[in-house]
């Protein structure tokens, strides 16, 4: 497996997010998190297509880490890609880094909280315009913060 990177390659994700690393116990996620959240986002799971609370929500401001809070995506990022998942075509590279995943026969490029290192999704390079990128992220990783 490569070694993880943040999606900017720049290698500081935590100080330029102006947040600090949470390090928690194995213990200590699963008291918090949900079932649900606690597989997908530390047994790096993946909800049903089409069955997150996510998929077609419209509502205007941002998408956090159901794991740590920190901020992630943009609702003007958000797209309506058909694939079963809340999909956006962009994010700011300070909050995500980026590995390789090769589980399920399949060589992909998985996408990590870079403050908690919680598994959120996929990247693909098959979205829209401007960036061309298409993050699948599971909804049960994230929560929803209006504006």
């Amino acid at each position: 497996m490569e070694p993880e990177t943040d999606a900017s390659s720049s290698g500081e994700a935590s100080s330029e997010s102006g947040r600090v690393p949470t390090e928690k116990s194995d213990e200590e996620w699963r008291e918090e998190l949900t079932d649900e959240a606690y597989e997908i986002l530390r047994e790096a799971g993946t909800e049903p297509a089409f069955s997150g609370e996510y998929v077609d929500h419209k509502a205007d401001g941002s998408y956090a880490c159901a794991g740590c809070g920190a901020t992630l995506f943009e609702s003007e990022t958000k797209f309506e890609s058909g694939c079963g998942w809340p999909s956006f075509y962009d994010v700011d590279d300070a909050r995500v880094k980026t590995r390789t995943d090769t589980s399920h026969g399949m060589r992909r490029t998985e996408v990590l909280c870079a403050n908690c290192d919680g598994h959120l999704g996929h990247v693909f390079e098959d979205g829209p315009e401007p960036t061309g990128k298409r993050f699948c992220i599971n909804s049960a990783a994230l929560e929803f913060e209006d504006e």
